[in-house]
């Protein structure tokens, strides 16, 4: 098993692929559909970029990717958000549309039968029938499985995001290896030295450190927000509409400042706006910046996600890196996997 090779599903920005490039774990290919993916994957990725459906996806085409490697690693990160709270009012029987994707994975798996398995989603996955249909299958094609909620805070990553992740293999038991930090990573470790801007100014030096504009009103909102406060600490002339209503009394978490000294909340697909979330910045009166969001995942500082000329368009570049798997998590994984090689060779 000299020869090792990945393939990422749903690869977007290249999260998980980045995380095992940095532990040394060789990734020939990320397969998305979304054409945005392909720039910051290739650039940042010594892996081919595959645009294509999953449901599109044939065993013929991964074993291509695959090639002649002795041990292949099959890893993949379906899109969460049918498996969201938010989106389980919209469920039906779980398989229809975005519903599919764990078993387009399943498909995959059952057609080329990978050495390992790696699965990482948002934990109401366990929820749902397909996720047990997924490990059923596995199961009865001789893996042996693992699956837990995993803290991305006790694996180096700066914010609180709690994620299923799943591992597979063909050759024994298998998991997740232990924490990796014993303190937290915090807002103020992984930000803290960024250049200083305003609401809606730009970085010169970096087309991601740029901040949305706020209008007046919302300036005016978060000067007067505290770090880990809500917008019920504001005078009552500045409290939004929707809040004053019954039904917005439990939404206390929008428009509201991080904390320097604990870790950020987790990001989403519209991290950059203020009342998006606790999305404000500490203390500069502005919400984060996409490159700022983009540290808070774990990527690295220098990881480029536009081409020198392109032009930044924040909806775009919000989504891809919300929705990625952050990068020390994926450091994580792939060290569980490396120690479970090391541990088949030494059967062997």
């Amino acid at each position: 098993m000299n020869k090792i090779s990945c393939v990422d599903l749903f690869c977007g920005a290249g999260g998980l692929t980045h995380g095992f490039v940095l532990e040394g774990m060789p990734v020939v290919a990320g397969i998305d559909m979304d054409p945005a993916c392909r720039f910051p994957y290739e650039a940042n990725n010594s892996a081919k970029f595959v645009e294509k459906d999953i449901s599109k996806v044939t065993a013929t085409d991964l074993s291509a990717l695959f090639g002649d490697a002795d041990l292949k690693v099959l890893a993949g990160c379906a899109p969460c958000q049918p498996f969201s709270t938010y989106a389980q009012r919209y469920e039906l029987d779980g398989k229809d549309g975005k519903w599919g994707l764990l078993y387009e994975f399943s498909r995959l798996a059952k057609a080329i039968l990978p050495d390992v398995i790696t699965m990482e989603n948002v934990p109401t996955v366990a929820k749902h029938e397909v996720f047990h249909d997924f490990v059923d299958t596995l199961k009865q094609h001789g893996y042996k499985v693992w699956f837990g909620v995993v803290d991305s805070t006790q694996y180096g990553v700066p914010q609180t995001r709690k994620r299923m992740v799943l591992l597979a293999s063909r050759h024994g038991e298998i998991a997740m290896i232990q924490p990796t930090v014993k303190k937290p990573k915090t807002v103020r470790q992984a930000i803290g030295r960024l250049r200083s801007l305003s609401a809606g100014e730009a970085a010169p030096r970096d087309k991601l450190h740029v901040s949305s504009t706020l209008s007046d009103i919302n300036l005016q909102r978060i000067k007067v927000s505290k770090p880990g406060g809500t917008w019920r600490d504001w005078p009552e002339h500045l409290v939004a509409n929707c809040h004053r209503a019954a039904s917005g009394k439990s939404y206390p978490s929008v428009y509201g400042r991080m904390e320097w000294d604990k870790p950020a909340p987790t990001m989403t697909t519209q991290c950059y706006g203020f009342g998006n979330g606790r999305f404000g910045h500490p203390e500069q009166d502005r919400a984060i910046t996409l490159r700022e969001a983009a540290i808070i995942q774990s990527f690295p500082r220098d990881y480029v996600f536009v081409p020198k000329n392109g032009e930044v368009s924040v909806r775009m570049l919000g989504r891809l890196i919300g929705n990625a798997v952050p990068v020390e998590l994926g450091r994580a994984i792939a060290r569980s996997i490396k120690l479970h090689i090391t541990e088949i060779k030494q059967i062997q």
